[in-house]
């Protein structure tokens, strides 16, 4: 690409001067952007990856994985460890109520090294493995949901993360054991008019003119724990010039330099403990030695670290999921409505059937995708990606279902509750705090795209330059014959399946019915993409509504894959874990089948048809009758260049 009056990117990985503000880009230049950073090689096994190609490769998750018991007896003392100091020295209620983490608890955190967690011990961190590390999160958000989100932002996409996968020894000797210890770092990559579309990131990092480092410009909003960190990850582009490759590079920052002002603590409908920051640079020096990965690397990074960071927002989804059961079970058995429990009625019943098998679901999703992750042999870029999507937007469904179990005390505050001698069961807060976890790290219709362009690579790998525009004669000509050759193997695999033969998987004793079940599915999914690209080839980009169903079956699918493998490896200790993955399977087969109805049964063209006039005001009259928010500011704030004019509300433990 070309720039266009310094208004556009230069190259696909964004490299390119902007303006003060980032000018507009076109759709193509933005999906190349997003193109260029992720990562392209599947050089191992993945069974997500396969899943979506109808092949059911049970083998790479069945034995159940198992962690090194060496880790897991010191993870185990770390986890006592650090639940009793949950238990007894932190005080959720408070920190709701002064939307304010104490300094005390950062440093008792500091002190059992919860800011070291994911850090490898010889930097002084604990080393834990991703296992442990989001059982560790599981607990921290039981108590205050705002402790979990800042010890995942500090670890999973803050600095340790970038630096543990792409940092030289000479970064990680130097920053890694100030983390470890207890000094906080966050990862600022979102500006005022760049959320998930990075081709129009705005801030600036120009080279010195004598070579030592780079000049950062910008502002960035939403930066957790952007008001008490003292490292930076930042996302800033570099200008490409002769001999500089530039582009988007990610930089380790300190958070004291001069010329970063923290403008505002951002407040929030959850998480009120939060500290995220409006963060301003200017003309803040960066040395090149803290580049991290090389200069226009920065969203590959940002992406790959995401591979394994969002695991941590489902273990706190699941650790809802388990405080909800506890609460549903135990208000349903002492509540009595019409003469029996509420729990007896057929009404409740459901819902508390919703809540433990949708709970025990995400865990095993969520365990076994930890389990992968620990083993460097799988890719599990896919398997990650689902049990975001998935647990972030059923543990907000569980959360609705328990106000409606706890009925008007559901919608009352825990300290209402407590005021007239109730148990503070705080469920309107469990709402609030779970919300976010569907638009954090990847909103649920980015998941959908993301996670779709994962599962159609094989397809796009051979045959992508056959609908590219772009693409000449020639290479439209080699792409035929490579998907000549892959689909003539491929496509008569999607046939006939194990899945078929009534005697297969009978290992797995009354759940073999539904793994038989996930493999002829998994290969009707399969079917049923291949023939939506051959239908709509180049326009299926667009079909996100189709997409997004796409994905949530394959999600399913994996789900009841985990579930049935995890109930078998723990038959012994926990029998009844079958009754549960069984329950698990038997309302997931329900929920494939509307979405495979909705594949061809929709109202999507209508819908988006109806948008378009929406937007353009046809229905205008409609909003009369009301008083709506006043116009006199945009929605979106602009915001320019030079020194900062607002008070710095950065706050110092």
């Amino acid at each position: 690409m070309t720039t266009t009056q310094n208004s556009r990117p230069e190259s696909a990985d964004g490299a390119g001067p902007l303006p003060a503000e980032a000018g507009q880009v076109s759709e193509k230049e933005a999906r190349q952007v997003a193109e260029a950073a992720r990562e392209a090689a599947w050089d191992r096994p993945s069974f997500g990856k396969e899943l979506f190609l109808g092949r059911f490769r049970l083998d790479l998750i069945d034995p159940w994985p198992r962690s090194d018991p060496d880790d897991v007896a010191r993870a185990d003392e770390f986890l006592a460890a650090f639940g009793a100091y949950l238990g007894s020295e932190v005080d959720g209620a408070a920190i709701e109520r002064d939307a304010r983490i104490p300094d005390e608890v950062f440093h008792g955190m500091a002190r059992l090294g919860a800011f070291g967690m994911k850090i490898d011990r010889k930097y002084g961190g604990l080393g834990l493995s991703n296992l442990h590390y989001c059982r560790a999160l599981m607990l921290a958000g039981s108590v205050s949901p705002a402790i979990g989100a800042l010890l995942s932002a500090h670890q999973s996409i803050g600095v340790p993360q970038p630096l543990k996968m792409f940092g030289t020894p000479e970064q990680k000797e130097r920053f890694l054991p100030r983390l470890a210890a207890g000094e906080v770092s966050a990862f600022l990559l979102t500006e005022p008019d760049v959320g998930s579309d990075p081709a129009r990131l705005a801030t600036t990092a120009e080279p010195t003119e004598d070579g030592t480092g780079y000049r950062l410009n910008g502002v960035k909003l939403w930066a957790t724990n952007g008001t008490v960190a003292t490292l930076l990850v930042v996302m800033a582009r570099v200008p490409a010039a002769e001999g500089r490759r530039g582009g988007i590079t990610a930089f380790v920052v300190e958070g004291d330099s001069e010329g970063i002002t923290v403008e505002r603590r951002n407040a929030f409908v959850g998480l009120r403990g939060l500290e995220n920051s409006l963060t301003r640079f200017h003309d803040v020096f960066v040395p090149k030695e803290n580049v991290i990965g090389g200069e226009g690397k920065g969203l590959k990074i940002a992406l790959t670290t995401l591979n394994t960071g969002r695991l941590s927002l489902p273990a706190m989804c699941v650790g809802a999921g388990k405080w909800a059961l506890n609460v549903a079970r135990e208000w349903a058995a002492d509540r009595v409505q019409w003469g029996r429990p509420v729990g007896e009625h057929e009404a409740v019943a459901k819902k508390l059937s919703f809540i433990a098998a949708t709970t025990y679901g995400m865990e095993s999703m969520l365990d076994l995708s930890c389990l992968l992750a620990d083993d460097d042999r799988n890719d599990i870029r896919i398997e990650a990606a689902l049990v975001k999507l998935y647990a972030s937007e059923m543990a907000w469904r569980i959360a609705d279902e328990l106000i409606q179990i706890r009925g008007g005390r559901g919608y009352e505050t825990a300290d209402s509750l407590a005021a007239r001698g109730e148990r503070p069961a705080a469920v309107e807060q469990l709402l609030r705090d779970l919300r976010i976890n569907r638009i954090f790290e990847g909103s649920t219709e980015i998941m959908h795209l993301l996670i779709a362009r994962e599962a159609v690579d094989a397809h796009l790998s051979v045959a992508g330059d056959i609908i590219d525009p772009d693409a000449g004669l020639g290479r439209k000509a080699k792409a035929g014959a490579r998907a000549g050759a892959f689909y003539a193997r491929w496509l008569p695999t999607l046939a006939v399946g194990r899945g078929q033969a009534p005697g297969a998987y009978q290992e797995f004793g009354p759940l073999a019915g539904h793994l038989r079940h996930v493999e002829r599915t998994s290969r009707k999914l399969a079917r049923s993409t291949f023939y939506a690209m051959s239908r709509w080839q180049g326009k299926m980009e667009r079909k996100q509504a189709f997409l997004g169903r796409v994905v949530d079956i394959g999600a399913e699918l994996f789900a009841m894959s985990a579930v049935c493998v995890r109930a078998y490896a723990e038959l012994a200790e926990h029998p009844e874990n079958v009754e549960l993955a069984d329950l698990f399977c038997r309302q997931a087969r329900l929920r494939v089948d509307e979405l495979f109805s909705g594949l061809w049964s929709n109202t999507d063209s209508v819908d988006v048809a109806a948008a378009k006039r929406i937007v353009a005001g046809r229905y205008a009259a409609l909003e009369t009758g009301v008083l709506t928010p006043p116009a006199d500011l945009p929605w979106v704030a602009r915001w320019q260049p030079g020194p900062s004019t607002a008070e710095d509300v950065r706050r110092r433990l």
